[in-house]
């Protein structure tokens, strides 16, 4: 397929690895530079070229109803962004993304990119040496992990409901994340496909098979350079035998105040025991006489009161309105009116939206 004349004054030396057909005659060219936006000639706008480096420290995507778009941060140089039909957005998110990780210097020469997915914040590149991971709203930006198949020793599925975790085992620990279920088939399928191919070996199992081979090597390795310093000193010099003896000693404090219970300020307190109970009976009694006892007659006297306030509404000669039945027949009439009206201009909105869209041809 011929190239159109503006792309080509724009290539130079260059050739496209991609090129991503985004409705009517507008393309776009990835080359392991940078990306072409090719806009034909329409009723909106004449033929033109943009043009986006891949030396972006951050990529970003946001979607519309109908529109994806794509924002490449370049630090102190400015943010750019270009627009695509939302059908388009993986055909064109694989190779932008992958000639940003290639100049970025995250893939080696040589190295391809298999599949790129995107589950709300979380994307998962794969390629043929390494899998590389993003979480948060960006796609990418310098907040990535990746790990190399080299430093792989084991990869599982666990199946749920809702969502598959897909569980990589590098570097002595544990990397978990989920990828939906609809979707689980493809991460699983490309993810072992690429570790596999990486290693040489037809399936799963062998290649956790050569993993644990050359784990137990290296075990067997270690073991051979370790030193043994010995036991090292008890961290006590007693002996349980000894603090339990210890412990049988310990002097009864309950002796020595039975020596001096009879001279302490309790014992002389209670001689005057007797003559102090006498008086606080005497006063308790007078406070049992002079107890004061509810009046059940003043407590009548204030729940009528409070009755005849609860009644004065209706002494008034006023009644709470109640809503008729016409009244209640013109609310629904306008109801049904109201919401009528929302649907026609939703669908007058769809309509303008579609007609400008197709004007624009996905632009």
């Amino acid at each position: 397929m011929t190239l159109p004349e503006l792309v080509q004054g724009e290539l130079g030396d260059e050739s496209p690895v991609a090129r991503v057909h985004l409705g009517g005659d507008d393309e776009l060219f990835v080359t392991p530079t940078r990306t072409l936006v090719y806009r034909a000639e329409g009723l909106l706008s004449d033929e033109s070229v943009e043009e986006y480096p891949h030396d972006a420290e951050r990529v970003a995507v946001s979607e519309s109803r109908r529109k994806a778009t794509f924002s490449l941060e370049y630090g102190l140089d400015g943010d750019r962004s270009f627009s695509v039909p939302r059908g388009k957005l993986d055909d064109v998110l694989h190779p932008v993304l992958a000639g940003v990780l290639s100049a970025a210097g995250i893939t080696e020469p040589g190295e391809t990119v298999e599949r790129t997915f995107r589950f709300s914040e979380l994307t998962l590149v794969v390629t043929s040496a390494r899998l590389v991971k993003h979480v948060g709203a960006a796609v990418w930006d310098a907040d990535y992990e990746e790990f190399h198949y080299d430093d792989v020793t084991d990869l599982d599925f666990e199946e749920g409901s809702v969502a598959t975790s897909v569980v990589l085992t590098a570097n002595g620990r544990q990397e978990r994340f989920k990828a939906p279920s609809d979707r689980a088939r493809d991460v699983r399928e490309t993810l072992t496909d690429a570790l596999v191919t990486h290693y040489d070996v037809d399936s799963l199992e062998e290649f956790r098979a050569l993993a644990a081979a050359a784990e137990g090597d290296d075990e067997a390795d270690e073991s051979v350079d370790r030193t043994d310093f010995g036991s090292g000193p008890d961290p006590l010099s007693a002996e349980p035998a000894e603090v339990d003896a210890a412990g049988d000693r310990v002097e009864d404090p309950s002796a020595r105040d039975g020596e001096r219970a009879d001279d302490s300020p309790a014992a002389t307190a209670s001689a005057g025991g007797d003559a102090g109970g006498d008086a606080v009976g005497d006063a308790g009694g007078t406070a049992a006489a002079t107890e004061v006892r509810p009046d059940p007659d003043a407590a009548t006297d204030r729940g009528g009161d409070a009755a005849t306030e609860g009644d004065s509404f209706g002494d008034t000669g006023f009644e709470p309105a109640e809503p008729t039945d016409d009244v209640a027949e013109e609310v629904a009439l306008l109801r049904e009116t109201v919401e009528r009206q929302a649907e026609q201009l939703e669908r007058h909105t769809e309509l303008i939206e579609q007609l400008i869209e197709e004007l624009r041809r996905g632009r």
